[in-house]
């Protein structure tokens, strides 16, 4: 990041702190920020992995490619480092994955298990992410869970159960 853009993210940031606006989020003042974490991050993957033995092999850093990453802070792009032979497997943004959130599926299981409907949870990612989740794909998502409820909804109980009530009162003293 230069001096310039470093300076503009200052001023813009100082800007919507006394406007009362978020600094987060799609027009927040850090969003590119997550940009640019993203990219050093993937090259800094990229540097572990091309150690001194993939290196005398003959792989090598090989360009780099672009990715349209989905986030809460809206959607934009970022060049993911490539090598020659291919192997470059990243952990932070995985390949093939374009919405960054972590574990979309486990979010959408909490979801229906706090009761909401399917189409509440289509609708609530559609409102993060800005993408559409069909029905069908929600529907094996939450599949998967619905064994676990049935089970523990049919475990068997303990004739009795301790219960602690602890109780305080609180009195003002100068």
């Amino acid at each position: 990041m230069t001096q310039a853009e470093l300076d503009q993210l200052q001023k813009k940031a100082l800007e919507q702190f006394k406007s009362g606006q978020p600094l987060f989020g799609k027009d927040g003042a850090f969003a590119p920020m997550l940009k640019q974490f993203l990219e050093a991050a993937l090259q800094a993957e990229m540097e572990d992995h091309l150690s001194d033995q993939q290196r005398q092999a003959g792989n090598k850093r090989n360009g780099k490619g672009a990715k349209t990453i989905k986030s809460a802070e809206g959607t934009f792009q970022i060049e993911t480092p490539q090598d020659r032979q291919i192997s470059f497997s990243p952990q932070i943004i995985k390949k093939r994955e374009t919405i960054l959130a972590n574990n979309l599926a486990d979010k959408i299981i909490g979801l229906y298990g706090l009761g909401m409907s399917l189409r509440d949870i289509s609708s609530h990612i559609r409102e993060m992410y800005d993408s559409e989740i069909s029905h069908t794909v929600l529907s094996e998502i939450t599949d998967r869970i619905i064994p676990e409820v049935k089970a523990w909804q049919n475990r068997p109980l303990e004739p009795v159960y301790c219960i602690v009530w602890l109780d305080a009162m609180h009195y003002k003293v100068r």
